[in-house]
């Protein structure tokens, strides 16, 4: 049996950065599904986030880890004319476009330099409270591991269950999914720093550049809607994107192939109802899921998992108001992201008719289209 002070499920940004803002003050264990980090689509980090990583002694390794800058974003939204926006508009300079598998990497290595251990891959099949504390047991390599621990923090995604004996309820507010290819840049194509996202009658698109001569492209569309169907392969997706002119001059710098690995996954707006409980929180994903709209998802990971890691270092020193400070920042970062949400959706009103923009439609999003998943 293994004990910790701290065990934190899920080895995503947000877990990753609460293990290695608390492992130099208490004993941490992160725990994740996978060995290593995986490809994923979500790459877009916004300027701000410089000073979190800053603040957190982040910030020259995340420079020599060779991610992209994000010079500026261009959009055809509400009008057929595009819009562009550069980041001279934006007093924190850049963003970027990240390997996100690399930046996932380096939060790992740097949680386990700073004490934290790792348990990669483990399952959680089975949470108690035990005494004051917690009993977490772990599938690993087909055997069974117990582990003890004073807090628990739930960095599992937007799917997690961990908490939900507890009184945790999760509750998606729309059908949102995200598939995405990866294509090569030509030669001599660098992308120019751009994010460009386009809507359409059905759901909208987004691509960008990334390191490694990389360019993502991204379809998304309520699940059950028939534009999902062009999720179902590589050949599908494409034919989707070469429906649209104007999409098609943004791939012109690269190469994809029907032949790509397709990844499609949930991109909803959900929250955690209650984020905090008796011995435990949640954090990124698992406490706030953002619509990729946003482009806020992947700072908020950062953030939450930074607030996470300080609200239980309080509560382990005895202070009884973190839990409630957390819940408290938690909620008004959520009523903040709302209000965004429905004005960006808002702008888009050439068809109205259509199922995903009537949904989205002033007024009705996102409170309109709360679904409870459990």
């Amino acid at each position: 049996m293994l004990d910790a002070d701290v065990v934190i499920v899920g080895a995503g940004p947000a877990g990753a950065t609460a293990a290695l803002n608390l492992a130099p003050f208490r004993r941490v264990l992160l725990v994740d599904k996978l060995a290593q980090p995986a490809d994923r689509i979500g790459e877009s980090l916004a300027p701000a986030a410089r000073r979190l990583l800053s603040d957190m002694g982040l910030w020259e390794d995340f420079l020599s880890d060779g991610h992209a800058p994000r010079y500026a974003a261009r959009s055809v939204w509400g009008s057929d004319t595009a819009s562009e926006r550069d980041a001279l508009a934006d007093l924190d300079g850049h963003g970027w476009h990240l390997d996100r598998r690399r930046f996932e990497e380096r939060l790992r290595r740097t949680a386990m330099a700073r004490g934290a251990a790792l348990v990669a891959p483990a399952r959680p099949i089975h949470l108690e409270r035990s005494g004051e504390g917690w009993t977490l047991r772990l599938e690993r390599h087909g055997r069974e591991l117990a582990v003890t621990a004073k807090r628990i923090i739930d960095a599992g995604g937007r799917t997690s269950g961990l908490l939900r004996a507890f009184g945790a309820e999760r509750q998606a507010r729309d059908k949102l999914l995200c598939g995405w290819l990866h294509g090569a840049l030509a030669e001599g194509h660098s992308g120019g720093g751009m994010t460009y996202t386009e809507a359409a009658p059905d759901g909208w698109w987004y691509t960008a550049p990334l390191p490694d001569r990389r360019r993502v492209l991204a379809w998304h569309t309520d699940a059950d809607l028939p534009a999902a169907e062009a999720l179902r392969t590589p050949a599908a997706l494409l034919a989707k994107a070469r429906q649209s002119p104007t999409l098609v001059a943004q791939l012109a710098d690269a190469r994809f192939e029907d032949s790509a690995s397709l990844g499609v996954i949930a991109a909803h707006s959900s929250a955690l109802t209650p984020p905090v409980g008796e011995g435990w929180l949640a954090a990124g994903d698992a406490a706030l899921s953002f619509d990729p709209l946003s482009s806020q998802g992947l700072f908020n990971a950062l953030f939450t998992g930074l607030a996470a890691a300080e609200a239980t270092d309080r509560a382990l020193s005895g202070d009884a108001s973190a839990a409630s400070e957390y819940a408290a920042t938690l909620a008004d970062i959520d009523a903040a992201y709302r209000r965004n949400l429905a004005a960006w959706y808002g702008l888009e009103r050439r068809w109205p008719e259509q199922e995903f923009w009537r949904r989205r439609a002033p007024g009705t999003y996102p409170a309109g289209a709360k679904t409870r998943s459990r």
